[in-house]
């Protein structure tokens, strides 16, 4: 069994539309979703403001980890759909490569602020949201480019990006 052909994994910067392209994938092919946030905080039984404010960004960080491990090792049809921060630590780049087709989502900074705003499930946005995505997106500009496949979310809907997906999927 190729595990790159058994699941698709979506990265990218929050707001780039991975849950709801992600629902659409596992939809389409009989998949599991597995949003890879919702696992840990499901696990730890802390939402992730509460894992940030309570043991700090590396916590949470560690529990990505070991939830991301947990998953890909479980088998594939699975959609996972990672938090935008994933990407942060080399093993987790390494074990999402040989775990499944790896698809960056992107969008342009205007755009994903207009998807954030008032998301108060987002502690990395605290303070001003609008200058803190200009710097993450700056932070993380090189970080994503370890997928197979990049799709640029903003001049698109979510059906197009899916089928996209799809078809380099199939290839």
């Amino acid at each position: 069994m190729n595990p790159r052909k058994e699941n698709i994994i979506l990265i990218g910067m929050m707001g780039t539309g991975k849950s709801t392209v992600g629902e659409i994938l596992a939809q389409k092919l009989g998949y599991t979703l597995v949003d890879l946030d919702a696992a840990v905080v499901a696990n730890a039984g802390l939402t992730i403001p509460e894992m940030f404010e309570l043991h700090g960004e590396a916590y949470f960080r560690e529990a990505e980890t070991a939830m991301l491990q947990k998953v890909l090792s479980s088998g594939g049809q699975q959609i996972l759909a990672t938090g935008g921060g994933a990407v942060l630590q080399p093993l987790n780049c390494e074990l999402m490569v040989n775990g499944g087709l790896v698809v960056a989502l992107t969008a342009q900074a205007e755009e994903i602020i207009e998807r954030v705003k008032g998301d108060s499930n987002r502690p990395l946005l605290a303070g001003n949201a609008e200058e803190r995505i200009r710097t993450i997106l700056e932070e993380r500009k090189h970080a994503y480019q370890f997928a197979h496949f990049t799709v640029d979310t903003g001049s698109m809907g979510v059906d197009e990006v899916a089928q996209l997906i799809l078809t380099h999927y199939r290839v």
